[in-house]
């Protein structure tokens, strides 16, 4: 029985992140460490920006939404790839790796715009702070969150509607540990030239044009910075470093990934590995080292519970 758009593939069989049982057994250890620490570490940012009332600045509002996009985005890929370790046949029906591409792209598309307008907030806060209070209001944040929200659904529902008007007959091994699009889109039964350069527009150039228009905008911050002789001068430093290590590790993975045509690379798995697994644990720990107000914030929240 085929479904609606003539695709007679089922499902899809994961080829894994490697073939050696050793590594295999090292990188579950691995997973399971790093996840173990992804998510008590973005919940524990999320609520203490949550109780604490020194912490309602739209820079830890924003803060607290990453975490919170940061712990949705690790559910996609790192459970499921702790299960296929320990089977013998990696296998993700069709609707599975379609839902599973859908929530990747809805996720990090979102979060790749909530970076976008974190920097906005830092520009405002720094190069224009008279204004920063009317600028930034509660109203004006909630408007931005939804429209990253809508932004990270628009770019994913574009990636999920061109691969479903594309037929699959056969092969249905995935060379991957997770659906992606470089990796489903080669399987189909037809020429994908033109879908392929869709999406390197969708998803390549749309990531290349944030991060440089981020880098950009960073630069115009910290020049600022650096010209002034304000006392916030150190902390203004410190949090615009954080972001910029932050743009790097999401957005670096992503160009390597997206802005090329889709040629299989030695280095593809590697680095689509540190992308899902790896970068989410990357922001509470960066976040909870250099962020004083945070990690104070923490140790008291930590010590009354402890108290208690």
């Amino acid at each position: 029985m085929e479904l609606e758009n003539g695709t007679m593939v089922k499902e899809f069989i994961l080829l894994g992140l490697t073939q050696s049982r050793n590594i295999q057994l090292l990188v579950f250890v691995l997973i399971l460490i790093f996840y173990l620490i992804i998510l008590p570490g973005n919940f524990l940012i999320i609520l203490t920006i949550r109780s604490d009332p020194g912490l309602t600045a739209p820079l830890y509002f924003f803060l607290g939404n990453l975490a919170f996009l940061d712990a949705s985005y690790s559910f996609i890929v790192a459970p499921r790839m702790l299960v296929d370790f320990l089977s013998e046949k990696k296998v993700i029906s069709y609707r599975g790796c379609i839902i599973q591409l859908f929530f990747l792209h809805f996720l990090g598309g979102g979060e790749g715009l909530l970076l976008v307008v974190m920097a906005f907030d830092r520009y405002i806060a720094i190069c224009r702070p008279l204004h920063y209070s009317t600028v930034m209001n509660p109203r004006a944040c909630c408007a931005l969150l939804l429209a990253l929200w809508l932004g990270g659904f628009v770019h994913s529902i574009i990636q999920v509607a061109l691969i479903l008007h594309l037929p699959f007959c056969g092969p249905n091994q995935l060379d991957n540990f997770f659906c992606d699009v470089p990796q489903v889109i080669k399987l189909a039964c037809t020429d994908t030239l033109v879908v392929e350069l869709l999406m390197v527009f969708n998803s390549g150039l749309l990531t290349l044009l944030c991060f440089l228009g981020l880098l950009s905008s960073y630069a115009v911050i910290l020049c600022h910075v650096h010209g002034s002789a304000s006392e916030g001068k150190s902390k203004a430093l410190s949090t615009c470093t954080t972001h910029i290590i932050i743009i790097l590790l999401m957005f670096g993975p992503a160009i390597f990934i997206y802005t090329r045509p889709f040629r299989a690379l030695p280095a593809d798995k590697v680095v689509s590995f540190f992308h899902t697994v790896i970068f989410p644990l990357m922001n509470p720990v960066i976040y909870t080292l250099r962020n004083q107000e945070v990690k104070s914030s923490m140790r008291r929240l930590l010590s009354r519970h402890v108290v208690c």
